[in-house]
């Protein structure tokens, strides 16, 4: 039996954890389950490819095996958010609407990673905010960063800045040396050896100019289910290449292991609903109502449209030369699913 290593960010995902955990067991494999917040993870796979198993950015998951990588990914998906709803604005900048954007300058944690992906190309094509007309801002520095791991350079045309090591996203956002700021959650607090930034309110500067672009998060959030028909993933899982060659049904394994896990996630999301949420199960119903009762689907047929999309964007934004195929992507043994 051979004994491979999961990487898995440190965050609590309740749809994974009963393969941490043990409560689910994958057919002829034992895991050893790392855990580490996911900027540090996928540092770790992209540099030094040093587990077995990772989850990984599917922004870098894309350059990687453009550049020729040894990983493949399996269709699974255990984390998703509208990152574009995620953006904080100055009141200052003038920015009143999405097209405001053009002109402005935007900070991202890393301008590769797949939160950064899907808000420019939806930017870009559903409010008209081109991503050559923005001054962009990235926090993390070369070294610790996953394009650091993976070549990256900026793409021709765009206007790419560093953030200096003595500020941060946060730092320069209430002070108004930016305009707008992803900054996830939107104010989660963030420690590891990769980001520097607490996203949270801080000292200094005056915290009531900063709001959120989009005020009601679920109605743009239903807009674009509507339009799109699926909520954004960022992250997917891999196997190591060598791993794959010597041990193909693995990857069949893994995915059956990782929906059966799922599905008992589901089972139990109400019990979950914490008590100080009086209108939890409200919420959860509402959820439901506008995303089905799976926001959160695996495989390849219920996820080829944000696959195509994805690598469309990753394509038109220069962070890949080719467009790859969706069949390149996966494990052979997973395309039918």
């Amino acid at each position: 039996m051979p004994k491979l290593t999961l990487s898995f960010i440190s965050q609590f995902n309740e749809r994974v954890q009963p393969l941490m955990d043990g409560t689910i067991q994958p057919e002829g494999l034992e895991l050893i389950p790392t855990y580490s917040p996911p900027s540090e993870t996928f540092w770790r796979q992209l540099k030094f490819q040093e587990f077995e198993i990772s989850e990984m950015s599917l922004s870098s998951y894309l350059i990687a095996r453009s550049r020729g990588v040894d990983m493949v990914a399996l269709p699974v998906f255990p984390s998703r958010r509208l990152f574009h709803t995620e953006l904080a604005v100055h009141l200052d900048s003038g920015v009143k609407e999405p097209g405001d954007l053009n002109g402005k300058r935007i900070g991202v944690p890393e301008y590769q990673q797949t939160a950064a992906l899907w808000m420019r190309g939806i930017l870009e094509h559903d409010f008209g905010v081109s991503q050559y007309k923005v001054d962009w801002y990235m926090e993390r520095g070369e070294e610790l960063s996953h394009g650091g791991a993976t070549g990256f350079k900026p793409p021709s045309g765009i206007s790419f800045h560093r953030i200096p090591p003595d500020k941060s996203l946060v730092s320069m956002l209430v002070n108004h040396e930016l305009d707008a700021v992803a900054v996830g959650g939107p104010w989660a607090r963030v420690t590891n050896v990769i980001d520097r930034s607490k996203r949270i309110p801080g000292s200094g500067g005056d915290w009531s100019k900063v709001k959120p672009l989009f005020p009601d998060r679920i109605a743009e959030g239903t807009r674009f289910f509507k339009k799109y028909g699926f909520i954004p993933p960022n992250h997917a899982y891999i196997v190591r290449g060598d791993i794959h060659r010597k041990y193909p049904w693995v990857a069949f394994n893994l995915y059956t292991a990782f929906v059966k896990a799922k599905a008992l996630a589901q089972e139990k999301l109400a019990e979950r609903i914490p008590s100080a949420l009086f209108f939890g199960r409200e919420y959860l119903a509402m959820t439901r109502d506008i995303f089905g009762d799976d926001p959160f689907p695996y495989g390849l047929k219920a996820n080829r449209p944000m696959l195509e999309l994805i690598i469309e964007y990753s394509h038109e934004q220069g962070l890949t030369s080719k467009k790859m195929k969706v069949e390149e992507l996966l494990a052979e043994s997973t395309l039918d699913l």
